[in-house]
């Protein structure tokens, strides 16, 4: 095996034993059993699991976030929050395993201190994001703050549904989702009772 694609294949299995035993429930050394290694090869490329979870947490795990985001255009506000979540169910399946393990973490249900703190960094960094996305759609609203924090709220149960639950979400129900959330909002959906 090439020496990128045996780190890779340490990288999967890890993502695999995080997933099913949790950080503190996974062993470098069932890693190396599963991947058909010594222990000194994972060592070689890892110091110990603190770090080779830390780079699938921080590399891997926002790697997709940014990618995810990178496809994204600003045309339709609808449009763009629907294809944000929509894109989820197409994530193949290792992709699929560090997101849900970046969302253990966010939850603070696995990793450590660090970790944990480095999600809450990001939490706060969500709303006021979001906001600046929906800020010049936001011209027709009484509440500003409640219709970006409710939509954070059902992105994070699309994105709970599709990641940890593993389940398909049809891209007309997650539009619809979003499309009430944001009626009225300008770019999408007009609220009917406005006329």
């Amino acid at each position: 095996m090439a020496e990128k694609d045996l780190k890779e294949r340490i990288k999967e299995v890890a993502v695999e034993h995080f997933n099913r035993n949790g950080y503190h429930g996974t062993t470098i050394r069932n890693i190396a059993n599963d991947v058909g290694c010594s222990l000194p090869m994972i060592y070689y490329y890892y110091k110990n699991k603190k770090e080779l979870f830390d780079e699938i947490i921080k590399k891997e795990f926002f790697s997709i976030i940014k990618k995810q985001a990178s496809h994204l255009k600003t045309s339709g506000i609808v449009d763009f929050y629907t294809k944000f979540i929509n894109d989820l169910n197409a994530l193949n399946n290792y992709d699929k395993q560090v997101y849900r393990l970046g969302i253990k973490v966010y939850l603070s249900f696995d990793g450590d201190d660090e970790l944990m703190n480095l999600m809450d960094e990001w939490e706060k960094t969500i709303l006021p994001r979001h906001y600046k996305i929906l800020q010049p759609h936001l011209k027709n609203t009484e509440n500003d703050t409640a219709v970006v924090r409710t939509l954070v709220h059902l992105m994070e149960t699309l994105i709970e549904n599709i990641v940890v639950k593993n389940r398909y979400l049809p891209e007309g129900e997650i539009r619809e989702e979003i499309a009430i959330v944001l009626r009225g909002v300008d770019g999408s959906i007009p609220d009917p009772q406005s006329h």
